[in-house]
């Protein structure tokens, strides 16, 4: 049986993935930082929740330590908690806010949860990215995500797909690969996008159940492969 563990769980693509993973017959622990919130996601889906708030290294450490504790290892871990600070204005304290959680967060859940993945006999990161990290997609008049100014949120997702491609490098023993949601309804957006949750985590959900066999490094969405550019 699949175990996976996925950050920001309690709510929109993270609650969704841990859904559809658990119909899919995953054992999924929900990771979220407001402990009412995660276990009621938790107990609403039959999935576990243990409280993480990827900002803190105590409590991600914390967190790895209880998944060692109750399940010995888990085979996909899914980086999803995110935030997306200041539209318009730039300044050094929402640009840092906004790295410490969606780049930084990442790569303090890859570490702590590092020797849980290599216990694993096909072992998983995925990392919710965006589009509106890519140079051509934010270029592009034809694409939402050339009409939105969001400095901190584009410049972490940048950060975050090439983060990917070095932990791919990096990791050779893991599958370690991104995923774009698409423009989808969620709190991140005031439910303004035009897909369903659900079509947002198509691409989540292919990554982390298409099995041994395939590439590391890639960035996709739920039609298929995108470039980084």
């Amino acid at each position: 049986m699949t175990i996976t563990f996925i950050t920001g769980a309690n709510k929109g693509l993270g609650r969704e993935t841990a859904r559809r993973l658990i119909a899919l017959g995953h054992t999924v622990v929900l990771g979220a930082r407001d402990p009412r919130a995660g276990a009621a996601a938790a107990g609403d889906l039959g999935g576990r929740f243990v409280r993480i708030d990827v900002t803190d290294d105590d409590s991600v450490r914390g967190a790895a330590a209880d998944v060692e504790d109750h399940e010995g290892h888990i085979d996909v871990l899914i980086n999803n908690a995110g935030i997306h600070g200041p539209h318009g204005d730039v300044t050094a304290a929402g640009i840092a806010e906004v790295l410490d959680v969606n780049v930084v967060g990442v790569v303090r859940a890859v570490d702590a949860f590092l020797p849980l993945l290599r216990r694993s006999a096909d072992p998983v990161i995925v990392n919710v990215s965006s589009a509106m990290g890519s140079l051509g997609a934010t270029h592009d008049p034809s694409r939402p995500e050339s009409k939105v100014i969001a400095p901190a949120y584009t410049a972490s997702k940048a950060a975050l797909t090439m983060l990917t491609t070095q932990l791919a490098r990096a990791l050779p023993d893991i599958r370690v690969n991104a995923a774009d949601p698409g423009y989808t309804a969620t709190d991140l957006n005031g439910h303004r996008g035009p897909q369903t949750v659900t079509e947002g985590t198509d691409a989540i959900v292919t990554l982390a159940t298409e099995g041994p066999g395939h590439g590391s490094g890639r960035f996709i969405d739920r039609d298929g492969g995108i470039g980084w550019s």
